[in-house]
């Protein structure tokens, strides 16, 4: 597939996609958007991808369509990414739901972000993923400059989320809704607008279209 332009609204900085990981996410979330389109193939790394020109002067999600930082990735993958990476002069934004594995040698002009639907565990729907508290404990670690996306937002309590955010000390919170009819558990309009309210106080809020089916514009 190779460098991709970004076509999605949830990050407004990105420019590319870039993925080298691809096939069915360990994590296996129920709602995960790559399931619209079917049965996934199982997780592989595409060598060819290696071979992309990634230019200068973007700023590129690697690993968009599947966890790369899941248990299931071998070392291997990862290091030929990031080596890879490194041949260019880009900024790059590193998504997972999984902190505890991200290696420190991240290349230089590197941003993590942390997947965190909501404060709750619920293991019917993130199956395989790290609950929300051990995402958040093991991001607090993380040195590099820190997004957290709450995409879909799940119901929450308030004060917990709010506290579990602030600890992490985002650049920025991206917060978005389901959009593939998942019928999942969701936070009122007015929950929403109190937790906007609470997290502008002290971060950058970004919000994704989606979220006008919750009423938010």
């Amino acid at each position: 597939m190779g460098l991709n332009i970004s076509k999605g609204n949830m990050y407004n900085f990105v420019t590319h996609t870039w993925n080298t990981v691809k096939g069915e996410c360990y994590h296996d979330c129920s709602y995960c958007y790559m399931k619209r389109w079917g049965k996934l193939n199982p997780i592989r790394f595409d060598e060819k991808e290696l071979k992309t020109d990634l230019g200068n002067n973007n700023h590129i999600f690697v690993g968009s369509s599947c966890d790369m930082w899941a248990d299931n990735v071998p070392n291997e993958w990862i290091s030929k990414t990031l080596n890879h990476c490194n041949r260019f002069d880009n900024h790059y934004l590193f998504q997972t739901k999984n902190p505890q594995n991200l290696r420190g040698a991240l290349t230089p002009k590197s941003s993590v972000c942390i997947t965190l639907e909501s404060n709750q565990h619920y293991p019917d729907l993130m199956r395989n993923s790290p609950t929300p508290t051990q995402r958040v404990e093991q991001a607090m670690l993380i040195k590099h400059p820190l997004h957290i996306t709450i995409e879909p937002v799940l119901d929450f309590e308030m004060r917990t989320f709010v506290e579990m955010i602030k600890k992490c000390n985002p650049v920025q919170v991206n917060l978005g809704a389901d959009s593939t009819k998942n019928k999942l558990p969701e936070p009122s309009y007015e929950k929403l607008l109190e937790l906007i309210d609470r997290l502008k106080s002290f971060t950058t809020v970004h919000n994704s279209r989606n979220l006008k089916r919750l009423g938010i514009k």
